[in-house]
């Protein structure tokens, strides 16, 4: 990977498939399954046994056999069959055995009756279930059998496939490597949350950003603090021990061509070399990619919040499901516009945009009327961020549109 006028100005499948090329997934580890929750499955969950292993009461009432009954015959009671604690017993001719959900159905029967259909009269019971009851039965291995593949590699670990793992009586699970991310914003300007800014400074917001998505998208991000913001603290903070152990860096600020900006020009110190330059995006041009002689990616974002939270829902988030073996596609999903919009420039412009709902059931996206990148409040109303293809032409209202959905709580 080498500085290449044909590095700059990529368009943004382009400069994400650069990006992700010769990105080394870190050997899995093996976890607790209290420890598994939102981890990405490094193996697959396959069944070794039948779940439930028996045929199982759907509901509390009485297990007899089907070809025994007949509305108001009589039964007579010869056991009970609970959860863990199953009648052991075959139920033979005219016999019923006293049953509750979730229990195993005593050999012989194949029929349980609801206990709001049955009346007991010491040890007999009576039913009047009708003609052709239900047998309100779960078949063994109804859930899934053993051999069926429950999991794949490459899923993130929610509650559900989390109860679906210890259904198959897993204590353990192969995950992926959790990645490493440190993070470094650059800049004069800004000045941490709770300290006083002088007049010409304003808060640093960037970092904290990126750490809460890192975290959100399964990796650990800690910050990295230059001494001061020019080439040799930057390198240094860089090369600090910590960072060294990091599994991707990601800088902020310092990415577009001016006198002050010195991210680039520090790292290649240390042996940077680039592999995306410049990205045709709005917002977000001067995002860069590349290497250092350490082989460490770095993923350069821009200062401007807005530029910089769009670069990593397109780039950043990718980068961490490839390091973690998890499908890096950025999905997006269509919509009908609400507002009509201009025809686009050359950059592939990510609109953030409120959506909702008209009366049909339909997802609208309405753009907000202020784009400019600086603006954080805009993306924190933002449910969306709105693809507009470069070169685009104007369309009106109603114009099916891709979004790419934002996680909102």
């Amino acid at each position: 990977m080498t500085d290449h006028p044909r590095l700059k100005s990529l368009a943004v499948e382009d400069a994400r498939a650069r990006m992700l090329d010769g990105i080394v997934r870190p050997p899995p580890q093996t976890v607790s399954l209290a420890d598994a929750l939102g981890r990405v499955l490094a193996q697959r969950v396959v069944a070794d046994r039948p779940q439930p292993p028996f045929a199982a009461s759907a509901m509390d009432g009485w297990a007899i056999r089907r070809a025994d009954y007949a509305p108001g015959k009589a039964f007579a009671v010869v056991g009970e069959s609970a959860a863990g604690r199953a009648w052991p017993h075959r139920v033979e001719a005219d016999q019923a055995v006293r049953i509750f959900t979730g229990a195993p159905v005593p050999p012989g029967a194949d029929l349980v009756i609801l206990q709001e259909e049955a009346e007991r009269d010491g040890d007999a019971v009576r039913f009047a279930a009708g003609d052709a009851p239900r047998a309100n039965i779960r078949a063994a291995g109804g859930d899934f059998q053993t051999g069926d593949p429950l999991l794949a590699e490459g899923l993130v670990i929610d509650a559900w496939r989390l109860s679906l793992i210890a259904s198959a009586g897993l204590a353990e699970v192969a995950v992926a490597h959790r990645p490493r991310v440190a993070i470094l914003a650059t800049g004069d300007e800004l000045v941490p949350p709770g300290q006083t800014p002088r007049p010409d400074q304003i808060f640093e917001s960037g970092s904290y950003a990126l750490a809460a998505l890192i975290q959100e998208w399964g990796g650990e991000a800690f910050r990295l603090t230059a001494s001061a913001d020019d080439a040799a603290a930057i390198a240094a903070a860089v090369s600090h021990e910590a960072s060294l152990e990091a599994d991707l860096i990601v800088t902020i600020g310092g990415a577009s061509v001016g006198d002050h900006d010195l991210v680039k020009p520090a790292l290649r110190t240390l042996g940077l070399s680039l592999a995306v330059e410049t990205v045709a995006l709005r917002p977000g041009k001067p995002t860069w990619f590349g290497r250092l002689a350490s082989g460490q990616p770095v993923l350069g974002l821009p200062g401007n919040p807005a530029s910089a939270m769009v670069g990593a829902e397109l780039f950043l988030k990718p980068l961490l499901a490839t390091l973690t073996g998890a499908d890096p596609t950025v999905r997006l999903v269509p919509a009908r516009l609400a507002t009509p919009l201009p025809a686009n420039g050359p950059r592939e412009h990510w609109m953030r945009a409120a959506l909702s709902v008209d009366a049909e059931g339909r997802t609208l996206a309405t753009p907000f009327p202020d784009q400019d990148s600086s603006m954080v409040g805009v993306f924190a109303r933002a449910d969306a961020l709105l693809r507009r293809p470069a070169g685009a032409e104007a369309v009106l209202a109603d114009t099916v549109v891709e979004i790419l959905p934002l996680r909102r709580g």
